[in-house]
């Protein structure tokens, strides 16, 4: 438990939420993936399905978390961050707040009455990717304060909507 506190520059022990936050997070990843990889090939309700998921997941557990220290690595300079283990904070705000954008553009778009069967798919897809752009703005500042993390996503935000050419909106 010292290496990983060391590891990570946690000072306090509610500090430790976050690894493994990540780490069971990433676990349900691989889960998914591994369960979405047996539908897909049509494994599922074989006799082998929870030997190969479960080694499915293991495996892609363990390739996943390479993959994130080796992002973690790739911008550890770029992000002004205090400690190591907001970094892990960060990564879990994009991935939810990516997830949830998604979700939620679906019963927009619905609510909104734009469904498959009214328009045509590109449009329909179209309009749909559209409202994830200022859905998941939105989404990434309130999760990122959820999270501890509201200055860096501000921030963010802020340079990101600069680079678009609307930074005149925050003026």
């Amino acid at each position: 438990m010292q290496k990983l506190k060391q590891r990570w520059e946690i000072q306090k022990n509610w500090q430790i939420l976050f690894p493994i936050l990540g780490a069971l997070l990433v676990l349900l990843t691989a889960y998914t993936i591994s369960r979405s990889f047996m539908h897909f090939f049509g494994l599922n309700n074989t006799i082998f399905e929870w030997f190969v998921t479960i080694g499915g997941s293991v495996i892609l557990y363990f390739v996943l978390v390479k993959f994130f220290l080796w992002c973690f690595k790739k911008v550890e300079n770029r992000w002004k961050v205090d400690y190591k283990w907001e970094m892990i904070a960060i990564f879990i705000v994009f991935a939810v707040t990516g997830s949830a954008a998604g979700k939620l553009a679906g019963p927009l778009v619905h609510w909104i009455g734009l469904d498959n069967e009214n328009v045509h798919g590109a449009v329909y897809w179209t309009l749909r990717i559209l409202l994830i752009f200022p859905i998941y703005q939105i989404l990434l500042v309130g999760i990122g304060w959820l999270f501890g993390q509201y200055q860096f996503f501000w921030n963010f935000e802020k340079k990101m909507l600069k680079r678009m050419g609307l930074g005149s909106f925050l003026s």
